[in-house]
């Protein structure tokens, strides 16, 4: 019913043994019991992305970063993507929190905003921003 998902911290890269995130898996269960998705679609949006991951054959865990986390770290064989789910950003704080934390990470692996507002798709300093429903239907992954 539940998918336990560990902390990687990206610094020393290695797995979090505290603090797991729990993604269900079906939103009829989450709904029936809490109603209201709306009123927490990040936390939809996330799951719905983290579902997605695993059936493309990622495995995932959510990255630990000084100040923060990554939303999901995807690795399957030796691809690596990084992706920050938002449902919308609409003030430089939102803006700095979500990309910010992407840009602190040195590597050239692929990092993704997934967003739900009008403005997602594009480029943010090498970083792909993309609508989640153009994400979910892509097969570039």
């Amino acid at each position: 019913m539940f998918y336990s998902v560990q902390r990687g911290d990206l610094q020393g890269k290695k797995l979090l043994k505290i603090n797991e995130k729990y993604y269900v898996a079906d939103h009829g269960i989450r709904e029936s019991v809490f109603g209201g998705n709306m009123r927490d679609i990040n936390l939809v949006l996330e799951n719905i992305v983290y579902l997605e991951l695993l059936r493309r054959g990622y495995e995932v865990c959510v990255g630990q970063i000084p100040g923060g986390e990554i939303d999901f770290v995807a690795t399957r064989r030796e691809e690596k993507l990084y992706v920050q789910i938002a449902q919308k950003i609409e003030s430089p704080e939102t803006e700095k929190r979500e990309y910010g934390r992407l840009l602190d990470i040195r590597d050239n692996h692929p990092k993704y905003v997934l967003r739900t507002d009008e403005f997602a798709g594009g480029n943010y300093e090498g970083i792909i921003t993309m609508h989640v429903a153009d994400f979910l239907l892509s097969d570039a992954f």
